[in-house]
């Protein structure tokens, strides 16, 4: 899939997939266990929809002319388009959407997902980050 920089239509479709597959593994489960069931389950319902998955995505830092493996890891990075950020918090922080969009620049992806799956309602958990180069992040609720 080919992408506008500035327009991000074509990943709405995709995200709205995302979401779905999270909102099933939120009714199957509920809330209050670790943050690792949530990823492999939702890695599962992802795989299931046709996307492509890939998980623990270790992401180097690069600063100047030095490529520094610093152990950072994305949850999941879903069709090489959106970052996912799984979370199983009591609330989501201002640290947890500003990894999210560190994670964001470092991968060079537009698109991130933050779900926290410790809600009641998952859509309380959800926060959507875009970055592009022309504007900086905009959370979409």
């Amino acid at each position: 899939m080919t992408l506008d920089k500035n327009d991000d239509r074509p990943l709405t479709g995709l995200t709205g997939v995302i979401i779905g597959c999270a909102m099933t593994v939120h009714r199957a489960l509920g809330p209050g266990l670790l943050e690792s069931t949530y990823r492999r389950c939702l890695e599962y319902e992802l795989g299931v929809a046709g996307l492509e998955v890939r998980s623990e995505v270790g992401l180097p830092l690069v600063y100047g002319n030095v490529r520094l493996e610093m152990g950072y890891r994305i949850d999941i990075i879903v069709s090489d388009l959106v970052v996912l950020e799984i979370n199983s918090v009591e609330t989501i922080l201002p640290i947890h959407e500003s990894q999210l969009l560190t994670y964001l620049k470092l991968s060079q992806k537009q698109v991130g997902l933050l779900l926290n799956f410790n809600t009641v309602k998952l859509t309380d958990g959800i926060k959507r980050n875009i970055l592009s180069h022309n504007r900086q992040s905009a959370p979409i609720q």
